[in-house]
């Protein structure tokens, strides 16, 4: 098989999930016709936003309602209102994080990132070997940029300061885990929480 074969089976498979959840919720007129990159990005924003929304909703259901008081004193229930700020600081942020796994996409079907279509490519020890080295690498990031927003005032100031106002037990709820603060400008801060 050569390189051109190999590539499109990535781009088959994400045309594949981009098929199941955009022709799922939109009719194919509106989606087929934009370019591959940003059907891949409305898949990304409208399955990351279902997925935030859901399991947000199933946690406050669970938690508040059908475990009343079991794991959270009932002055500690944040109130409607937090809860709300809590989803449009994150629904500001989900463009911005919808973009992120459609430019690794990109980057794999253009060749452009080493990807294996199975473990067998590479055997189990190496597979292992990319897994922990990607796994430590992405910590690594996230604690030195989650640090750096901090320590660099301008940045915490206009980047990162909304992250911490829902850090409380009275306003934390299942919406406030992405919270991440955008102020309708690009922030990375997204996945760090602390």
């Amino acid at each position: 098989m050569d390189r051109t074969q190999y590539l499109q089976q990535f781009v088959d498979e994400t045309g594949w999930y981009n098929s199941i959840v955009l022709g799922l919720i939109l009719p194919e007129w509106i989606w087929r016709p934009l370019p591959f990159p940003l059907q891949s990005w409305l898949r990304n924003y409208i399955g990351g936003s279902l997925l935030y929304l859901v399991s947000g909703f199933l946690w406050c259901f669970y938690i508040y309602y059908l475990k009343r008081n079991a794991y959270i004193p009932k002055d500690s229930i944040p109130s409607y209102r937090a809860m709300k700020l809590q989803i449009i600081v994150a629904m500001k942020a989900m463009p911005w994080y919808s973009a992120l796994p459609t430019l690794s996409e990109y980057m794999v079907e253009s060749g452009w990132s080493k990807c294996f279509s199975t473990i067998s490519e590479v055997g189990w020890p190496m597979y292992m070997v990319y897994l922990l080295t990607y796994l430590v690498l992405c910590e690594f990031g996230i604690y030195w940029m989650h640090r750096e927003l901090h320590d660099i005032k301008p940045l915490y100031k206009h980047l990162h300061a909304t992250h911490h106002i829902y850090n409380k037990q009275n306003t934390l709820s299942p919406f406030a885990a992405p919270k991440f603060n955008l102020d309708s400008k690009f922030c990375w801060s997204g996945a760090l929480q602390g």
